[in-house]
């Protein structure tokens, strides 16, 4: 008993945070004791109250819910693409060697140095920070796909072939669900490249979001503003990475790793 209440004790969901709200104790005694100047980084209570005046205003929930959409439309195409083009890849020997070489000499481009070429392509519009968001997260998800299809044991197709699986149900029942850890990995991986491609896009070629929030700020000087805009992007892509896992949990209920986790909580 005493052992099932330690692990209990251990696997509280307050831990995660433990760290965070350590370093925001300390930064706010730090700034009470003005041992951080407010022209260097403002304490966390004028974070807040500078969040609360643009929320009041609807500054703040116009620019999350921009930046939000922005992010997710740009993700779900470069997401979709890198997945697709990964499991033909996996499967499709003439597709691997036509598009494959091609997708490593474009991958090997960083993407965030392509932005003056996409501003003269798109402007400053919602088009520009959508391709760039979709070129960062294509290629996590691709490899990340392609690598998984590849690892699924072949004596695991031929048993699924011998049992008259059709070629949909091949993909359903046996591909997909071999290759689904891996291909969640390059999920979150490219969650995290998601924002950051945003974070750079908005705060150079952008006419509203966080990141042009935060650039507009600088231009008074509003550090409060600035560094309320660097934690909302942590707090989204925090958010972003807890979705994530939890589709681990929910679709990867039958690995070992999964199971285990399930088993302890219910314990």
């Amino acid at each position: 008993m005493a052992q099932v209440q330690k692990k209990k004790w251990v696997d509280h969901p307050a831990w995660p945070w433990l760290i965070p709200v350590l370093v925001l104790i300390v930064w706010q005694l730090l700034s009470a004791a003005g041992l951080i100047s407010d022209r260097t980084l403002p304490a966390p209570d004028a974070i807040v109250r500078a969040g609360w005046d643009l929320t009041i205003d609807g500054t703040l929930v116009e620019a999350i819910g921009i930046s939000t959409w922005r992010a997710f439309i740009g993700f779900l195409i470069g997401g979709l693409i890198g997945f697709l083009f990964g499991l033909l890849n996996g499967v499709i020997p003439l597709s691997d060697k036509l598009t494959d070489s091609t997708f490593q000499m474009i991958r090997n481009v960083p993407h965030l140095a392509l932005i003056p070429l996409v501003i003269a392509w798109f402007g400053i519009g919602e088009g520009s920070k959508i391709f760039l968001v979709a070129l960062g997260v294509v290629f996590p998800i691709y490899l990340n796909t392609l690598h998984g299809i590849r690892s699924v044991d072949p004596g695991l197709i031929e048993m699924g072939k011998v049992h008259g699986l059709s070629q949909w149900e091949l993909y359903k029942k046996v591909l997909l669900p071999g290759a689904m850890s891996s291909i969640l990995v390059g999920f979150r991986y490219a969650l995290g490249i998601m924002w950051l491609t945003l974070i750079v896009a908005e705060t150079i070629a952008a006419e509203s979001g966080i990141g042009y929030m935060a650039m507009n700020a600088r231009e008074f000087f509003q550090l409060d503003v600035v560094v309320l805009s660097i934690l909302l992007y942590a707090l989204l892509g925090k958010l972003s990475d807890s979705m994530a896992k939890w589709l681990e949990r929910r679709w990867l209920q039958w690995h070992p790793h999964f199971a285990k986790v399930a088993k302890k909580k219910a314990a």
